[in-house]
């Protein structure tokens, strides 16, 4: 199924798997380009080391073109950067928008640049500044979100930009790439859905909560780091909304310590990544250091297994979702589904 994103990345379908921290490791992100998608490994999780590493990993593991999601806000965005352009990475994503600059240094070595983005706005300003695609996440999908919808933001931003624009938020089938097309989206990206296959590995402890959660289990809290966080409602996370702020600080800061160890930042690095977080948004200084949160409650959960000490990042997909397939079967299902919806389109009177 060829649109202008396959024909950018050169992978031999319109579908993406998010960059997701903890999850897409280089086992999920290689199944998925063996499937003939684009895998992005989540590197916000990793050390430079270690993205290094993983990077090695996938090439070892197929030939097919994949991609590195980065934080372009990270103190050491520069490192990662050298080693997308020393290894030899197809593309770059983005969870912030990368600058003018940025952009140009990628391009200018052949990296395609795709950041993500949640408002027109936005969109408007990386494919001004020269992005090469961009994708476009509505507030059906996991982790940080937005409060307008897929199916209003999509062609928000397809009108407003000419560069391919990639859906996500609220897909997991073939229905939903065809519907995606249909607004004019080059592609589809899913979160949810390429972590519950059975190349994800995430803990089965963690993927039957999941398979187990209905539409409503999935809700919007801010009570992690003060932004609105899309996740599985837990008791923890009850426990978090119910807390006071002081707690909530305590505990940040021990997470925040434990990340630092972690993920091979130093303190004023992360002090850093926080003023940089802080930049543009009504946070408090309390809120940033909530943020730093976040990584250790997630690994909590996609690492070690812990429901009950971490969170579950969710798309409201999680509740339609019933099965475990391999990458290589879910993204064959998808086109296969998406070929027989258009057939059907097509012959309707």
């Amino acid at each position: 199924m060829e649109t202008t994103l396959t024909r950018l990345v050169g992978v031999r379908h319109p579908v993406v798997q998010t960059g997701m921290g903890w999850v897409a490791g280089p086992r999920l992100v290689s199944a998925v380009a063996e499937a003939g998608a684009l895998g992005v490994l989540g590197s916000a999780t990793m050390t430079v080391d270690g993205l290094r590493e993983a990077v090695r990993e996938v090439k070892s593991r197929t030939d097919a073109p994949f991609g590195v999601n980065l934080r372009a806000d990270a103190g050491d965005a520069g490192d990662r950067v050298r080693i997308i352009l020393d290894e030899g990475v197809r593309v770059a994503s983005f969870a912030l928008a990368p600058s003018r600059e940025l952009i140009a240094e990628l391009k200018e070595a052949g990296v395609v640049v795709i950041p993500s983005v949640g408002a027109r706005r936005h969109a408007e300003k990386v494919a001004a500044w020269g992005a090469d695609a961009v994708v476009v996440q509505g507030g059906e999908g996991g982790g940080h979100t937005g409060e307008v919808a897929t199916t209003v933001l999509l062609p928000q931003v397809v009108d407003a930009v000419d560069i391919p624009v990639v859906a996500a938020g609220g897909f997991f089938d073939g229905r939903g790439l065809v519907a995606a097309l249909a607004y004019g989206a080059a592609g589809v990206a899913m979160g949810t859905r390429f972590l519950l296959t059975s190349d994800s590995t995430v803990p089965d402890a963690v993927k039957a909560r999941y398979l187990a959660a209905t539409v409503r289990d999935v809700t919007v809290t801010r009570a992690v780091d003060g932004l609105p966080h899309r996740m599985l409602r837990t008791d923890l996370v009850d426990a978090l909304e119910r807390s006071g702020r002081a707690r909530r600080l305590v505990h940040a800061v021990r997470r925040a310590a434990g990340f630092r160890k972690l993920s091979g930042l130093s303190w004023p690095g992360m002090v850093r990544d926080g003023l940089a977080l802080r930049h543009g948004k009504e946070l408090s200084w309390s809120q940033v250091l909530l943020a730093a949160n976040t990584p250790m409650l997630l690994r909590s959960a996609m690492v070690d297994g812990r429901t009950d000490l971490g969170v579950m990042a969710s798309g409201q997909v999680a509740g339609v979702i019933d099965d475990l397939p391999s990458c290589a079967e879910l993204v064959e299902r998808i086109v296969k589904e998406a070929e027989l919806v258009r057939e059907r389109l097509a012959s309707s009177p």
